[in-house]
């Protein structure tokens, strides 16, 4: 790693704390009650409520937008917390302290906390969120387990690293330079993958709606807000060349003796473009009833809606079960015209012309979006000549595996850079690498 580039210390010593190995020779190790007691107070519904935030700490709840821990409840349940106090989330413990800027109250999800000692606050927000203190909380603390809270009685047991004073502000400034430079990277590598995936869908956009001759004549759709097409291209409505199949409705209880089981396809199993079948329920249903909910190699499966990510979404079944059927809100499109074919229709149903079909088209709630079968049939599907088909298929195809390996090759960047941010922190709040003014 690159860490390796920079200097250790002189001299260094057993620590006698197994995840901490050896430290510096001059720094300390004290237990964390030492530095720190619980203050916890409620009951003072009254006070501005805080909210916690990445990069300053505790802040007024009306200064940031997102990361804002506010359970519900009575405000009586919240803590109070002081300029100058810490707050610790104890909850799975995932680390972190964040230093009070204002008086007020806040989740009861965190623990105030005060200083006993004059110490550097960003050195030990480092310190806690380093993945072997993390580690070595989560399998050290008796009982600990996800969604359980650890008590500040517990981790006040815990053994941390105290380097002097001046040696704290050092370190802190230098993890505040680096991290900043890897965010910055991390941030700039995470807008190139949005960028490739814009780009990935305005190009089969741009083939589904204009082809791949950029000379070709065009005319009008006669579809309003889809506009010009290229001529020899048609535009029909998809209950005119498919038949859409809904699907079995859960919950009915059958007669009879013991009745054959079946597995069947809901929401979760259907995603965008491919098929999730790790986890597949299956029904109990009399064969006669099951026929009719058979899904056939060929059908085009979409999902009626939940969330807006869930609408519309899906693809073409390949026959990867036997004797699968599918609940009732997902339909199985069945296409029935020799004018196209299912991968086609499914490509263009997934496109942004797609997306901005099912979108406007559909029934929405608060945070949902539904569709149904009539607006599925009144689908208008843009149908080029057959082998226009085949070639945009080739197309988009060839797009998509180019912007996957380069969405692919940027996502391992990124692990890269979180790695070596995380394996910076932990060296230098452990002591393994020499930094700030200790350090050229």
């Amino acid at each position: 790693m690159m860490t390796t580039k920079l200097p250790t210390y002189d001299q260094y010593k057993p620590s006698g704390v197994e995840w901490l190995g050896e430290i510096p020779e001059h720094w300390e190790v004290v237990r964390m009650k030492h530095l720190y007691r619980d203050i916890s107070i409620k009951n003072r519904p009254e006070a501005e409520l805080l909210s916690v935030t990445q990069n300053q700490g505790v802040v007024p709840r009306a200064w940031v937008e997102n990361r804002m821990v506010m359970p519900s409840g009575a405000l009586g349940s919240f803590k109070f917390i002081k300029k100058g106090d810490f707050a610790i989330s104890l909850r799975s413990f995932e680390g972190g302290l964040e230093f009070c800027h204002h008086d007020g109250i806040i989740s009861p999800a965190y623990t105030v906390l005060q200083a006993k000692r004059k110490f550097e606050s960003q050195f030990y927000k480092y310190l806690f969120k380093s993945f072997s203190f993390i580690s070595e909380i989560q399998t050290s603390v008796v009982g600990i387990r996800e969604g359980k809270n650890i008590s500040y009685e517990e981790l006040g047991y815990s053994f941390l690293p105290i380097p002097p004073l001046p040696e704290q502000t050092a370190i802190a400034q230098f993890l505040d330079r680096k991290t900043a430079l890897i965010d910055q990277a991390i941030d700039i590598k995470q807008k190139q993958i949005e960028l490739l995936k814009e780009r990935r869908q305005i190009l089969i956009h741009q083939a589904v709606t204009r082809g791949l001759n950029p000379e070709v004549k065009m005319k009008d759709s006669g579809v309003e807000w889809i506009g010009e097409v290229p001529e020899g291209w048609e535009v029909k409505r998809l209950k005119y060349i498919s038949e859409v199949q809904s699907g079995v409705t859960l919950g009915k209880t059958y007669s009879g003796g013991s009745l054959p089981v079946f597995p069947y396809l809901r929401v979760a199993n259907i995603q965008a473009g491919y098929f999730k079948l790790d986890d597949v329920a299956e029904i109990s249903l009399p064969a006669n009833v099951a026929s009719k909910y058979f899904v056939r190699k060929g059908d085009i499966l979409v999902t009626e809606g939940g969330d807006l990510d869930k609408l519309g979404r899906g693809t073409v079944w390949n026959g990867e079960i036997e004797n699968c059927l599918h609940q009732n809100h997902v339909f199985a499109i069945r296409i029935i015209d020799s004018t196209t074919t299912a991968e086609y229709t499914s490509m263009i149903m997934e496109s942004d012309y797609g997306r901005k079909y099912f979108t406007n088209t559909a029934n929405k709630t608060t945070n949902l979006a539904s569709t149904n079968s009539t607006k599925l049939g009144n689908f208008p599907l843009i149908i080029p000549p057959k082998n226009e088909q085949r070639s945009i298929l080739k197309y988009v195809g060839d797009v998509s595996i180019k912007t996957t390996t380069a969405i692919t090759l940027k996502q391992q960047e990124i692990a890269k850079l979180q790695e070596y941010k995380a394996t910076l922190i932990n060296s230098a709040v452990t002591g393994k690498i020499k930094v700030g003014s200790h350090a050229q």
